[in-house]
This record gives C-alpha cells, sequence and structure tokens, in this order.
C-alpha cells in the first residue's frame, strides 16, 4: 500500500517536470553598449562612425552547462564569436565592429548545441 501511495505522489510530480523542461531559446537586442548587463542605446538601425562597435546582448534560457555561438552576417561577410553558458537563465553579449563598407542590413543568430538556432536579430549599419 505505502508502495502505491508513493508512486501515486511522485509520478504526477515527475510528470510535471518532464512537461515543463524549457525548450533553449533566446531573446536578442541590439545596441551601442551593454550596461550592468543590459543593452542600452537599443536600436536597429545605427548611423555611426567607422571604428564603432555594435553589441548583441542575449538572454539565453534552457541551455545552462553549453556553449553558444554569436554570428554576425552580411552576404558572404562573416565573424563568429562561441561563448559558454554556465547556467540559465544567462545574460551575455558579443559585438562587431564595423568599418567602412560595413554598410547594409546584418544578421545575428545565435547557435546552440548541435547547431540549434536559439534567436537571432536583423539590424542596419551606415557608416558616416
Amino acid at each position: 500500500m505505502r508502495r502505491f501511495l508513493l508512486a501515486a505522489i511522485l509520478c504526477p510530480t515527475l510528470l510535471l517536470a518532464q512537461a515543463t523542461a524549457i525548450r533553449p531559446h533566446a531573446e536578442l537586442k541590439t545596441g551601442t553598449a551593454v550596461e550592468k548587463l543590459e543593452i542600452a542605446g537599443e536600436a536597429s538601425t545605427f548611423k555611426v562612425a567607422a571604428g564603432t562597435r555594435i553589441f548583441v546582448w542575449a538572454k539565453v534560457m534552457g541551455a545552462a552547462d553549453t556553449k553558444v555561438t554569436f554570428v554576425f552576417s552580411k552576404g558572404d561577410k562573416t565573424s563568429k564569436q562561441e561563448l559558454k553558458v554556465p547556467r540559465s537563465p544567462y545574460r551575455t553579449h558579443a559585438y562587431r565592429t564595423f568599418r567602412k563598407g560595413d554598410e547594409g542590413e546584418w544578421t545575428v543568430r545565435l547557435i546552440g548545441d548541435q547547431e540549434a538556432l536559439l534567436g537571432s536579430a536583423t539590424f542596419t549599419v551606415e557608416i558616416q
């Protein structure tokens, strides 16, 4: 009887824990800086001088103890930065320095384990 009672109590709890497991995903924002773990100067269009950094901030959820890769791309130009995610949720960021010739629409993708897309953002850069 005790075994049955224990199983009746534990089974729903275990099923609920499995059902509420978080699928890895991320929220991405673009801006001109990261201050106190938050994006600053958030925008999707940037008019900047050559040599300016544009930051991508991410809140990664459901991907503890893994690595993620920020991939900046425009046409055939691509740059990558791999970072560790020690816990979930976890806030992190990457940046790219934009130079003359980098004008246009850029996409940044956050790639997780097994090449899974966790999130993406698109922004436009105009070099003054």
